[in-house]
């Protein structure tokens, strides 16, 4: 059977493939040759048609037709005039398997190549106090300790269920579960709570990662963003929300807004990702979490990715749940980082702290350099999280995205954090970088967007990608 797939669709899956060297037609073919390898673009798929994939990817359409053609050679692809070009039957021999096609995660998959990251958002190195931290870290190993803590060390669990009561929420120890980050606190939720052809209900845009998960489970993604009256129009199994500085966006709700979510859900499980919520630019205090939430939390944002420390706070049956599911992945979270956590927390507002005056500093100068070397494109200063969103008037940033890449910078055009298939004018841009590093890169961006707009070929875009 044809199954077709879409430029967009495909362009997010070739990730970085014009970031190397050599003709650009041989780069295109080698990135399409692993991904029909791979699996990731299976036996029957219809590709774009050429004309529609060069636009797409910004490059003439010879290359295109230069690419296709030697895949064609290989047998890896079928090309018929007047019925397309399409992964042959023996373009692969095992049955294809379904992996993450998300520029956000081939961007950390693939080996730097010079390029600079710009389409993932954290904290590009730890803090010095992490060495201090790890290293108290090895005192606190007690003499007899297993080390297998499915539900996360019991030092960690006690810190945690501390800094919720520090906020004003009372909580336990054993409401908290332990993750190996928040990526795997949004799995292992999702494994519990969603089945095949279930919905869940969201924002757009949205973290891309929570999208990914929600789609591998099988799960019917509904996005609105007046979550509350979206509840009464379907049958959601659960709801997932940033409303703390929402990625990509920033911005955040209401007290009023997370209430009246939560009253309206009713027995409706709501996921409040709290990452990014201890990071407000503006310096005002951190907001409470909402008790009544299923709150996801992780210390990658504030302190480092490396560490990979997030957790889960929900009703203890839901987390003692959770804990069995996670004893199958991997037993427990290595305890060394679970242990230097600890630690962390201890000062936790100097840690936070830190991070946030130079985030602040960062942001300043990326928002300074944008009206300075791009007055084009628009975008609102953040008051909190890590990046921003940024609007390039009339233009489809997966497009300009792929013209970025071959003046050295990775960026995440919008289209792949927005369900609802809108934002493709639209780019994430994050400030976590030095200022010396967010220079060169805007420079180069900067390059960019002026070869992209001299170019003739560019593709239009659709009133429905604008937000």
């Amino acid at each position: 059977m044809v199954k077709p797939i879409a430029v967009d669709d495909l362009a997010g899956r070739l990730g970085r493939w014009s970031a190397g060297r050599g003709s650009l037609y041989l780069l295109l073919a080698a990135r399409l040759r692993e991904l029909i390898d791979e699996g990731l673009l299976p036996s029957g798929t219809l590709l774009p048609p050429d004309r529609s994939l060069a636009s797409g990817l910004a490059v003439g359409r010879t290359t295109v037709i230069a690419a296709y053609d030697l895949l064609r050679q290989e047998g890896r692809l079928t090309r018929r005039r007047g019925s397309g070009t399409w992964v042959s039957p023996g373009g692969r021999a095992a049955a294809a398997r379904e992996e993450t096609a998300n520029p956000m995660f081939v961007n950390l998959l693939e080996p730097p190549d010079g390029v600079l990251q710009f389409a993932c958002a954290g904290p590009l190195s730890p803090p010095a106090g992490l060495v201090g931290a790890h290293r108290r870290a090895v005192d606190r190993l007690g003499a007899v300790d297993l080390g297998y803590h499915p539900s996360g060390h019991p030092a960690l669990r006690a810190a945690l269920a501390a800094r919720y009561r520090d906020l004003g929420v009372p909580t336990t120890a054993d409401q908290i579960l332990v993750t190996t980050g928040a990526q795997q606190a949004l799995a292992l939720l999702t494994r519990a709570l969603v089945r095949p052809g279930d919905e869940v209900l969201v924002e757009a845009p949205t973290y891309p990662g929570a999208l990914d998960l929600f789609r591998e489970a099988g799960a019917v993604v509904r996005a609105d963003d007046d979550l509350a009256g979206a509840l009464g129009r379907g049958k959601p199994v659960l709801v997932y929300a940033m409303p703390a500085f929402r990625n990509p966006s920033g911005t955040s709700w209401s007290p009023l807004e997370r209430r009246r979510l939560i009253r309206v859900a009713g027995d409706v499980p709501v996921i409040f990702d709290e990452v990014l919520a201890e990071l407000d630019l503006t310096g005002a205090p951190v907001r409470p979490p909402d008790a009544e939430a299923v709150t996801v939390g992780s210390l990658s944002k504030v302190v480092w990715g490396g560490l990979r420390v997030g957790w889960v706070r929900a009703d203890a049956s839901l987390v003692a749940r959770l804990a069995r599911f996670k004893a199958v992945q991997d037993l427990g979270s290595a305890v060394l980082d679970q242990l230097a956590a600890v630690e962390l927390l201890a000062d936790f507002d100097a840690v936070r702290s830190a991070r946030v005056t130079a985030l602040r500093r960062q942001h300043d100068h990326l928002c300074g350099l944008l009206r300075e070397e791009l007055p084009e494109w628009e975008f609102t200063p953040a008051l909190g999280g890590q990046t921003l969103w940024v609007r390039l008037p009339g233009v489809n940033a997966a497009s300009y995205a792929q013209v970025a890449l071959r003046h050295g910078v990775a960026v995440l055009p919008g289209g792949s954090l927005d369900p609802t298939g809108g934002s493709g004018d639209r780019l994430r841009l994050p400030f976590t970088a030095e200022p010396e590093v967010i220079s060169t890169a805007v420079v180069a961006l900067a390059a960019a967007w002026r070869a992209f707009a001299a170019d003739p070929i560019r593709p239009p875009l659709v009133a429905s990608m604008s937000v």
